[in-house]
């Protein structure tokens, strides 16, 4: 069997992915939701708006299939061809379907279109090559230097935003890290190789990747019957294998004597530091101990104000657009004068963003002074990033006093994450809330649903669909209201027991 880029893509962000993939029953898997429907419609269609907006000849190869388009690829290379377009390269066990293959001074380069950021991180100019696009073009050059048709490990992304991103293979992946992108690609390569022989095992892992995975069902139901270590809040899979080497499971871990495995200021695991075991070995507690209770670790001040406003925001990153502003507005702490107000696009364009980010920001303003609460560091990066794009809006010294410290608390990373514990497998809203006792009114409620209806309400201009859009958004604004009067309630229990 050929190796392909999206075996490596999926290795980086699940290794066990790979393993169902291959060697996984179909009819377990989870249904297409509907979003993931979309993030193949959309990537398929902003591919072939980039290709038709080209203002250079290109060869299509798309048109072929298998063995075909892999001929009719080297026939092109052969006469130097200027530009090919969905091309199929191999050699040896490796297979590749670059979007595109650039003729250079010394041979090919390849390049993949898109439909995200070429960099991850908040700053678009100084982000990081991302590894799952990496390995896969890491794969593409590979090919190339095998079929002597190599210009250099300098493949490219062309991104949403229209920008080519050159990935530099050969340069080290980051300050701290010593390894480049090309060492990350060999040692992925290796590895999928390896699953591909069943050589290894993988095991599933509980995180954020697994939401959008068909086979989340499955590892969900082996994960609970093993008791597996990544059901502790924020372990993730290296820390479980890591400790793997001592702890079987969240039981075994929970009733284990961590005395001997603390020497001084370090374990006898690698990276983890004496306070993050005690703090996994008490969140393994919670969860074995079916009457235990969410608890403080220290008293936590919050801010105490007549009007107190809940926000949240919905985003589209085929669109690169903020479609809606969301507040559920409280007076003097009673959640009966609790009212909704959003700010929803009504089309999606530019000069409507930049009308409900007016009206947004104006709103706050008009209700200062106020508290206000959101969950997770997102509200804040989006709304610094429409400032730079509509700076005519507001200033970025007037944005950060909409914001005014003491007045505004991030509850996951000011409240949740250093002053709380809980007995539940992660920290999201939707997870504590439910804990909460809070239910959403939505059947499938998630930010990748409400985008999915944002595409559809925009297409048809169904009146249910956009309410139901609002009601998701009104939801979780409410649900940190319940989660921030749960708080409020809790004992405080220092340190963990």
């Amino acid at each position: 069997m050929k190796i392909t880029a999206s075996m490596l893509y999926n290795y980086i962000q699940c290794p066990h992915r790979v393993t169902m993939d291959l060697f996984g029953d179909p009819a377990l898997k989870d249904p297409v939701s509907p979003f993931v429907q979309l993030l193949w419609e959309k990537g398929n269609l902003f591919e072939a708006e980039v290709i038709e907006s080209l203002q250079v000849p290109f060869e299509n190869l798309r048109v072929f299939s298998g063995r075909e388009r892999a001929a009719k690829t080297v026939e092109l290379m052969s006469q130097k061809a200027p530009l090919i377009y969905g091309a199929r390269i191999s050699a040896a066990d490796l297979l590749g379907d670059p979007d595109l293959l650039r003729l250079a001074d010394g041979g090919y380069v390849a390049g993949d279109i898109k439909s995200g950021a070429g960099l991850e991180g908040n700053d678009e100019k100084k982000g990081r090559p991302k590894k799952h696009y990496a390995v896969q073009l890491a794969l593409y050059t590979d090919i190339l230097e095998k079929m002597g048709a190599s210009d250099g490990r300098t493949p490219f992304i062309w991104d949403i935003s229209g920008a080519e991103t050159v990935y530099r293979l050969d340069d080290q992946n980051g300050r701290a890290s010593r390894r480049s992108l090309w060492d990350i690609y060999e040692y992925t390569l290796e590895s999928v190789r390896v699953v591909l022989q069943r050589n290894g095992d993988t095991r599933p892992a509980l995180a954020a990747v697994c939401k959008l995975c068909p086979w989340k069902g499955v590892c969900v139901k082996e994960l609970k019957a093993a008791d597996d270590l990544t059901l502790i809040p924020e372990l993730g899979r290296s820390r479980r294998d890591a400790l793997s080497t001592r702890f079987n499971s969240v039981t075994d871990l929970a009733e284990s004597d961590l005395d001997p495995l603390i020497k001084g200021a370090k374990t006898v695991f690698s990276r983890m530091g004496p306070d993050m075991l005690r703090t996994f070995h008490e969140r393994a507690r919670l969860l074995c101990d079916k009457s235990a209770a969410p608890y403080l670790k220290a008293p936590v001040d919050l801010p105490d104000t007549e009007i107190a406003l809940f926000f949240d925001i919905e985003t589209d990153p085929f669109r690169d657009i903020c479609y809606l502003h969301g507040f559920v507005e409280q007076q003097n702490h009673n959640p009966q004068t609790e009212k909704y107000v959003a700010f929803l696009m009504q089309t999606p364009t530019t000069a409507e963003e930049e009308r409900v980010f007016q009206e947004a920001c104006d709103y706050i303003r008009l209700k200062q002074p106020c508290a206000i609460f959101y969950y997770s560091p997102y509200e804040r990066t989006v709304w610094r990033r429409l400032q730079q794009k509509y700076p005519g809006v507001i200033s970025g010294k007037e944005l950060e006093l909409l914001f005014p410290d003491g007045c505004t608390t991030d509850l996951y990373l000011d409240v949740i994450k250093p002053f709380t514990e809980w007995p539940v497998n992660d920290y999201s809203i939707k997870t504590l809330a439910r804990f909460c006792g809070f239910s959403w009114r939505d059947s499938d409620p998630s930010g990748a649903a409400s985008i999915e209806w944002y595409h559809r309400w925009v297409k048809t201009g169904d009146a249910h669909v956009r309410d139901r859009i609002l009601a998701y958004n009104e939801d979780d604004c409410i649900a940190m209201r319940v989660l921030l009067e749960k708080i409020k309630k809790l004992k405080v229990v220092p340190g963990p027991r």
